[in-house]
């Protein structure tokens, strides 16, 4: 993901949808499927991602603001 420059509150609002969008697309789809064809090894994993990329988002945010100290 490309490097953005957040001058505001709403270019952080922004920032966060873009990056709710991406999390879901990549990795809720891959969840869905897995809850439908009931694999459960399936559904451990792709929640597993799911949580790490959120996990990955906070970070990416926090590091973000920590670099302006």
């Amino acid at each position: 993901m490309e490097t953005r420059i957040i001058d505001s509150r709403d270019d952080f609002a922004q920032w966060a949808i873009d990056r709710a969008n991406a999390i879901l697309t990549d990795q809720a789809s891959e969840l869905a499927t897995a809850v439908r064809n009931a694999n459960e090894a399936q559904i451990g994993e792709t929640a597993q991602a799911l949580g790490q990329a959120i996990v990955d988002a906070l970070l990416e945010a926090f590091d973000g603001l920590a670099g302006d100290e």
